[in-house]
Parts: structure tokens; C-alpha cells; sequence
């Protein structure tokens, strides 16, 4: 039998405590799962999920480099973005585009130059109802 995958949690680095905080947790509505420090002058390290997607977030310079992207597929990407363009966050408004492979695509890009593309299959034209709803 080989390897197989169960789940993948990337590490994502990070420069500020608070500033993760304020993004991960107020902003994008990640829940604290845990956090460790080795003593009060070591980096933090830390455990953030929401709705299956689990990440974790590092001051230790060597467990990963910033400007880390990756692609999550899922489901809600529209309602996602409502849901954080509701919050007008003050420093940055993130969009929804529609990609040329057949997905929709929020890119979120975080205080540390971290890039997060949540994708969602695109409707085919046989789920759209008349009305325009899907």
C-alpha cells in the first residue's frame, strides 16, 4: 500500500500576532484552535480552521517563506465574499473572478503576502434555472 493523503494543512508565515488575529480571526472568520509558544520571548505558532479548511500560522522564521499561495477547491465562494465584503474591512477588498480552467476563484491575499484561492466549480449552463437562479 502507498501514502495517501488524509488531509494537508499548509504553514503560513506570519510577522505579527495581533495583525493575524485581526485578519484570520475578525476578518475571515477562522476559529483558534490552539497556540503554542515555547516560552513568553518565543514565536507563536498557531492552529486557525473554518468550515474544513485548517491552517497554520507561524512567527518561526524557518517554517516556511512569506508569499506561501495555494488553492483550495470548495463550495460558497459567492456567499463567502458577500459575507466579507459586508465587513468592509479597511485594507483590502477582495474580488471574484472567473477563471479561464471553469472555476470561480476568490483570491484572498493577507497581511503577510500570503495568497489564498478558494475555488468552486462553474456552473454549467444546464444547472442555471430560467429565473437565473442556480
Amino acid at each position: 500500500m502507498s501514502f495517501r493523503a488524509e488531509r494537508v494543512i499548509p504553514i503560513l508565515r506570519i510577522f505579527s500576532i495581533e495583525k493575524a488575529r485581526e485578519f484570520y480571526l475578525d476578518y475571515l472568520g477562522f476559529h483558534l484552535d490552539w497556540e503554542h509558544r515555547f516560552d513568553d520571548n518565543a514565536p507563536r505558532y498557531l492552529q486557525v480552521s473554518r468550515d474544513g479548511l485548517v491552517l497554520h500560522l507561524s512567527e518561526h522564521y524557518g517554517d516556511s517563506s512569506p508569499g506561501v499561495a495555494f488553492h483550495v477547491q470548495g463550495r460558497g465562494v459567492r456567499e463567502y465574499h458577500a459575507e466579507l465584503t459586508a465587513k468592509n474591512y479597511g485594507y483590502v477588498r477582495h474580488g471574484i473572478v472567473e477563471t479561464f480552467w471553469g472555476t470561480i476563484q476568490l483570491k484572498i491575499l493577507d497581511p503577510f503576502g500570503n495568497q489564498l484561492f478558494l475555488e468552486e466549480p462553474k456552473p454549467k449552463e444546464s444547472e442555471f434555472q430560467p429565473d437565473g437562479t442556480e
